[in-house]
Protein backbone atom coordinates (compact mmCIF):
# COMPACT_ATOMS: atom_id res chain seq x y z
CA UNK A 1 0.00 0.00 0.00
CA UNK A 2 1.45 3.39 -1.01
CA UNK A 3 1.96 6.11 1.60
CA UNK A 4 -0.70 8.27 -0.08
CA UNK A 5 -3.29 5.48 0.02
CA UNK A 6 -2.42 4.73 3.65
CA UNK A 7 -2.75 8.43 4.48
CA UNK A 8 -6.23 8.65 2.92
CA UNK A 9 -7.32 5.42 4.61
CA UNK A 10 -6.27 6.73 8.02
CA UNK A 11 -7.95 10.06 7.29
CA UNK A 12 -11.27 8.34 6.54
CA UNK A 13 -10.98 6.28 9.72
CA UNK A 14 -10.45 9.48 11.72
CA UNK A 15 -13.52 11.08 10.13
CA UNK A 16 -15.69 8.09 11.02
CA UNK A 17 -14.64 8.14 14.67
CA UNK A 18 -14.66 11.94 14.91
CA UNK A 19 -18.31 12.09 13.86
CA UNK A 20 -19.16 9.79 16.78
CA UNK A 21 -17.40 12.21 19.14
CA UNK A 22 -19.32 15.19 17.74
CA UNK A 23 -22.60 13.32 18.17
CA UNK A 24 -21.80 12.25 21.74
CA UNK A 25 -20.20 15.46 22.98
CA UNK A 26 -21.82 18.16 20.84
CA UNK A 27 -19.88 20.56 18.65
CA UNK A 28 -18.83 22.96 21.43
CA UNK A 29 -17.54 20.27 23.80
CA UNK A 30 -15.70 18.26 21.17
CA UNK A 31 -11.97 18.92 21.26
CA UNK A 32 -8.96 17.89 19.24
CA UNK A 33 -7.78 15.88 22.24
CA UNK A 34 -11.05 13.94 22.51
CA UNK A 35 -10.95 13.10 18.81
CA UNK A 36 -7.32 12.00 19.06
CA UNK A 37 -8.11 9.78 22.05
CA UNK A 38 -11.05 8.18 20.23
CA UNK A 39 -8.78 7.42 17.29
CA UNK A 40 -6.01 6.05 19.50
CA UNK A 41 -3.46 8.62 18.31
CA UNK A 42 -1.77 11.72 19.69
CA UNK A 43 -2.79 15.29 18.93
CA UNK A 44 0.50 15.72 17.06
CA UNK A 45 -0.39 12.90 14.67
CA UNK A 46 -3.93 14.26 14.29
CA UNK A 47 -2.45 17.57 13.13
CA UNK A 48 -0.82 15.70 10.26
CA UNK A 49 -4.31 15.10 8.85
CA UNK A 50 -6.36 18.11 9.94
CA UNK A 51 -5.67 21.71 10.95
CA UNK A 52 -8.50 22.16 13.45
CA UNK A 53 -11.80 20.86 14.82
CA UNK A 54 -13.87 22.85 12.32
CA UNK A 55 -12.10 21.22 9.38
CA UNK A 56 -12.74 17.75 10.82
CA UNK A 57 -16.41 18.56 11.36
CA UNK A 58 -16.87 19.91 7.82
CA UNK A 59 -15.13 16.89 6.31
CA UNK A 60 -17.25 14.52 8.41
CA UNK A 61 -20.50 16.13 7.22
CA UNK A 62 -19.22 16.15 3.63
CA UNK A 63 -18.52 12.42 3.89
CA UNK A 64 -22.03 11.73 5.19
CA UNK A 65 -23.67 13.82 2.46
CA UNK A 66 -21.56 12.20 -0.26
CA UNK A 67 -22.87 8.79 0.77
CA UNK A 68 -26.44 10.11 0.72
CA UNK A 69 -25.90 11.75 -2.68
CA UNK A 70 -24.65 8.46 -4.12
CA UNK A 71 -27.81 6.68 -2.92
CA UNK A 72 -30.02 9.39 -4.42
CA UNK A 73 -28.10 9.32 -7.70
CA UNK A 74 -28.80 5.57 -8.02
CA UNK A 75 -32.52 6.21 -7.73
CA UNK A 76 -32.31 9.02 -10.29
CA UNK A 77 -30.77 6.57 -12.78
CA UNK A 78 -33.28 3.78 -12.12
CA UNK A 79 -35.12 3.29 -15.40
CA UNK A 80 -37.75 1.11 -13.74
CA UNK A 81 -39.16 4.17 -11.96
CA UNK A 82 -41.12 7.09 -13.34
CA UNK A 83 -39.86 10.55 -12.46
CA UNK A 84 -42.72 11.01 -10.02
CA UNK A 85 -41.80 7.75 -8.29
CA UNK A 86 -38.18 8.86 -8.12
CA UNK A 87 -39.11 12.07 -6.32
CA UNK A 88 -41.31 10.17 -3.86
CA UNK A 89 -38.65 7.52 -3.20
CA UNK A 90 -35.92 10.12 -2.67
CA UNK A 91 -38.14 11.96 -0.19
CA UNK A 92 -38.59 8.73 1.77
CA UNK A 93 -34.85 8.12 1.84
CA UNK A 94 -34.06 11.64 3.05
CA UNK A 95 -36.69 11.62 5.81
CA UNK A 96 -35.48 8.17 6.93
CA UNK A 97 -31.89 9.47 6.95
CA UNK A 98 -33.01 12.40 9.12
CA UNK A 99 -34.66 9.99 11.56
CA UNK A 100 -31.63 7.71 11.61
CA UNK A 101 -29.13 10.52 12.06
CA UNK A 102 -31.15 12.81 14.35
CA UNK A 103 -28.30 13.06 16.87
CA UNK A 104 -25.91 14.15 14.16
CA UNK A 105 -28.45 16.69 12.91
CA UNK A 106 -28.64 18.19 16.40
CA UNK A 107 -24.88 18.78 16.21
CA UNK A 108 -25.27 20.34 12.76
CA UNK A 109 -28.05 22.59 14.09
CA UNK A 110 -25.83 23.68 16.98
CA UNK A 111 -22.99 24.43 14.55
CA UNK A 112 -25.24 26.47 12.24
CA UNK A 113 -26.63 28.50 15.14
CA UNK A 114 -23.11 29.27 16.30
CA UNK A 115 -22.18 30.21 12.74
CA UNK A 116 -25.11 32.64 12.59
CA UNK A 117 -24.24 34.12 15.98
CA UNK A 118 -20.71 34.81 14.74
CA UNK A 119 -22.02 36.66 11.68
CA UNK A 120 -21.91 33.76 9.22
CA UNK A 121 -24.61 32.74 6.74
CA UNK A 122 -26.02 29.29 7.65
CA UNK A 123 -28.48 29.30 4.73
CA UNK A 124 -25.66 29.74 2.24
CA UNK A 125 -23.66 27.03 4.01
CA UNK A 126 -26.53 24.53 3.79
CA UNK A 127 -27.29 25.34 0.15
CA UNK A 128 -23.67 24.90 -0.82
CA UNK A 129 -23.56 21.52 0.91
CA UNK A 130 -26.76 20.31 -0.77
CA UNK A 131 -26.16 21.74 -4.25
CA UNK A 132 -25.55 18.31 -5.84
CA UNK A 133 -28.79 16.90 -4.44
CA UNK A 134 -30.64 19.97 -5.69
CA UNK A 135 -29.21 19.43 -9.17
CA UNK A 136 -30.26 15.77 -9.16
CA UNK A 137 -33.82 16.71 -8.24
CA UNK A 138 -33.91 19.50 -10.82
CA UNK A 139 -32.75 17.06 -13.51
CA UNK A 140 -35.54 14.64 -12.57
CA UNK A 141 -38.18 17.37 -12.90
CA UNK A 142 -36.71 18.59 -16.19
CA UNK A 143 -36.71 15.04 -17.57
CA UNK A 144 -40.30 14.58 -16.40
CA UNK A 145 -41.36 17.69 -18.31
CA UNK A 146 -39.43 16.68 -21.44
CA UNK A 147 -40.94 13.21 -21.62
CA UNK A 148 -44.45 14.51 -20.97
CA UNK A 149 -44.89 12.89 -17.56
CA UNK A 150 -45.08 16.28 -15.86
CA UNK A 151 -47.11 19.25 -17.02
CA UNK A 152 -45.15 21.91 -18.90
CA UNK A 153 -46.25 24.39 -16.25
CA UNK A 154 -44.41 22.42 -13.56
CA UNK A 155 -41.86 24.56 -11.74
CA UNK A 156 -38.37 23.09 -11.43
CA UNK A 157 -37.27 25.58 -8.78
CA UNK A 158 -40.57 25.33 -6.92
CA UNK A 159 -40.38 21.54 -6.76
CA UNK A 160 -36.80 21.57 -5.45
CA UNK A 161 -37.68 24.19 -2.82
CA UNK A 162 -40.78 22.24 -1.76
CA UNK A 163 -38.67 19.13 -1.48
CA UNK A 164 -36.09 20.72 0.81
CA UNK A 165 -38.82 22.40 2.85
CA UNK A 166 -39.91 18.84 3.60
CA UNK A 167 -36.41 17.96 4.80
CA UNK A 168 -36.22 21.12 6.91
CA UNK A 169 -39.57 20.24 8.49
CA UNK A 170 -38.21 16.78 9.32
CA UNK A 171 -35.14 18.28 10.98
CA UNK A 172 -37.34 20.69 12.97
CA UNK A 173 -39.57 17.88 14.23
CA UNK A 174 -36.68 15.63 15.17
CA UNK A 175 -34.19 18.12 16.59
CA UNK A 176 -36.23 21.05 17.91
CA UNK A 177 -39.42 19.25 18.94
CA UNK A 178 -37.54 16.12 19.98
CA UNK A 179 -39.80 13.64 18.23
CA UNK A 180 -38.54 10.15 17.55
CA UNK A 181 -39.80 10.06 13.98
CA UNK A 182 -40.97 12.33 11.18
CA UNK A 183 -43.52 9.91 9.76
CA UNK A 184 -46.20 11.44 7.59
CA UNK A 185 -44.13 14.24 6.14
CA UNK A 186 -43.79 12.46 2.80
CA UNK A 187 -47.57 12.64 2.49
CA UNK A 188 -47.29 16.42 2.20
CA UNK A 189 -45.31 15.94 -1.01
CA UNK A 190 -47.78 13.51 -2.59
CA UNK A 191 -50.48 16.02 -3.65
CA UNK A 192 -47.74 18.38 -4.86
CA UNK A 193 -46.28 15.70 -7.15
CA UNK A 194 -49.75 14.52 -8.21
CA UNK A 195 -50.56 18.05 -9.34
CA UNK A 196 -47.47 18.03 -11.56
CA UNK A 197 -48.50 14.86 -13.37
CA UNK A 198 -49.82 15.06 -16.92
CA UNK A 199 -53.10 13.06 -16.96
CA UNK A 200 -52.50 12.16 -20.61
CA UNK A 201 -49.08 10.61 -19.96
CA UNK A 202 -48.85 6.90 -20.65
CA UNK A 203 -46.19 5.06 -18.75
CA UNK A 204 -43.99 3.03 -21.10
CA UNK A 205 -41.41 1.80 -18.62
CA UNK A 206 -41.27 -1.97 -18.59
CA UNK A 207 -40.54 -3.71 -15.34
CA UNK A 208 -37.69 -6.14 -15.74
CA UNK A 209 -36.80 -9.05 -13.55
CA UNK A 210 -33.34 -9.04 -12.01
Amino acid sequence: MSSQVAHEKRKQEILEKALDVFVEEGYADTTFQKIAERCGITRTILYLYFDNKKQIFNESIKRFLSSLEAEIALIARDQHLTNGEKITKISEILVEACERESKMLSVVMDYLLRLKASGGNPDEKVRRRTVRMRHILADIVIEGIKCGEFKESSSVKGTVEMFFALVEAAVFRLVVLGRKEAAGLQEALTPFVDNMLNPNFERNIENKED
